[in-house]
């Protein structure tokens, strides 16, 4: 047994990760479109699509909750 096999998950682990789905509320008639949470986000998991903050990738979403922190209007919540 190698020292990479202790850094390497269980197929079940990646399982349940990916099973677990991260839901975010946004609150767009709040929003002014400053983009910080956009731009916060480590897993760029956020966008702007049509004049309008997004979700693009909510499995990529690992709730370390920066763009709930970084809002000014607390227009986001991370479930």
């Amino acid at each position: 047994m190698g020292l990479g096999s202790f850094f390497k998950k269980n197929k079940e682990d990646k399982v349940k990760e990916q099973s677990e789905d991260c839901h975010i509320d946004i609150n767009c008639d709040d929003c002014e479109i400053c983009e910080k949470c956009v731009i916060a986000c480590p897993n760029n998991v956020l966008a702007v699509i049509d004049s309008k903050t997004s979700v693009r990738n909510s499995f990529g979403c690992k709730r370390c909750k920066v763009c709930e922190s970084i809002c000014p209007n607390d227009c986001i919540k991370v479930n």
